[in-house]
């Protein structure tokens, strides 16, 4: 194995570990260390339509995107031969439906990064981190709908079973899995190259609103924040007040 060093090995062989294991020891430190940072910063009272139709869009596209790459890489080989599911059917809804939600992903994605990088009241409350991770995502997806091309070039679905068991070789530790992609087209290698890299940086970045926002934010406790309309600080005003006047 160590006599086949090379850069696909780093990508494709130790990367993946690496990542999964910043992702879940660094989302669970940053949770324990800084809870409050646990969320996404919300800039929603600036360019609020633009934000609403990007986000909305984006949303929806990214996590359709998301779940049928966990779907259509972990189900084992084994269920579509059982339920007689043809490699070509599922080649097809992936480009078609996986395609679509990218599309839409690309769009919503383009405008919030068009929204946080020419406002400069949102610019100036923007965290470098805040856009060069929206960055990322937007190439990420860009990326993705050009693998779409070498896809029609293998409508049989043989390279959708090597990216299969590539994957869930991973997960099973079989230090060799590498070696089943080291021969694919680069722009797939690019794009599991930022997946991994995106999964790198998920802990240290905004994207944790993903675990957060179905956990603390449903059942997080009530509470209202209210801006007051005194005039006068209430420190200053009880300073007015006659000691043998009771307070309001």
């Amino acid at each position: 194995m160590f006599s086949d060093f090379s850069l696909d090995f780093i990508i494709f062989g130790i990367m993946p570990y690496v990542a999964l294991t910043v992702l879940v020891v660094g989302t669970i430190a940053r949770y324990e260390r800084d809870p409050y940072t646990w969320k996404s910063s919300s800039s929603q009272l600036l360019r609020r339509k633009q934000l609403i139709m990007g986000s909305v869009l984006f949303h929806v596209g990214i996590l359709t995107v998301f779940f049928g790459h966990l779907a259509g890489l972990f189900t084992p080989v084994w269920v579509l031969d059982a339920l007689g599911i043809p490699y070509a059917l599922k080649q097809w809804l992936a480009v078609l439906v996986g395609g679509t939600a990218g599309i839409v992903a690309l769009i919503g994605a383009t405008m919030l990064l068009h929204r946080r990088l020419t406002d400069p009241r949102i610019r100036a409350t923007s965290s470098f981190a805040d856009i060069g991770v929206l960055s990322l995502i937007w190439l990420q997806l860009l990326i993705g709908l050009l693998t779409i091309t070498q896809t029609l070039q293998h409508m049989d679905g043989a390279e959708m079973v090597r990216f299969m068991t590539w994957s869930q070789s991973v997960v099973t530790w079989n230090l060799n899995a590498w070696a089943m992609v080291v021969d694919v087209h680069w722009l797939y290698k690019l794009h599991i190259f930022l997946g991994l890299l995106i999964t790198l940086l998920f802990p240290f970045t905004r994207l944790v609103h993903m675990i957060s926002a179905p956990i603390r934010y449903l059942w997080r406790p009530g509470y209202q924040v209210v801006r007051s309309r005194r005039q006068v600080p209430l420190s200053s005003a009880k300073a007015d007040v006659p000691a043998n006047t009771p307070a309001e």
